[in-house]
């Protein structure tokens, strides 16, 4: 198991943040996918916003979050939106 801390974008806070919905390591972030780890968070924690949802992908993706494309900052920001309205 690698350290979330490991991966871009994932400091020690974030680390905790995760680790307090159930994804312990990074490969548990990459199997869960950005989307489904930021539904836990949002759920325990309603403050987390679409910067969070771009820090997850960018970790998974192995980049910085400024450096995602704008097509896939595009779907994470509908995707976002979509939770704002349930």
């Amino acid at each position: 198991m690698t350290k979330l801390t490991t991966m871009p974008n994932i400091g020690k806070e974030m680390e905790s943040k995760l680790e307090s919905v159930g994804i312990e390591s990074a490969e548990q972030l990459i199997g869960i996918g950005a989307k489904e780890a930021f539904l836990r968070l949002k759920t325990k924690y309603p403050q987390v916003c679409l910067v969070h949802l771009y820090t997850l992908e960018g970790a998974i993706q192995n980049v910085d979050f400024n450096r995602l494309s704008e097509a896939t900052k595009a779907d994470l920001k509908v995707f976002s939106d979509g939770l704002k309205n349930k």
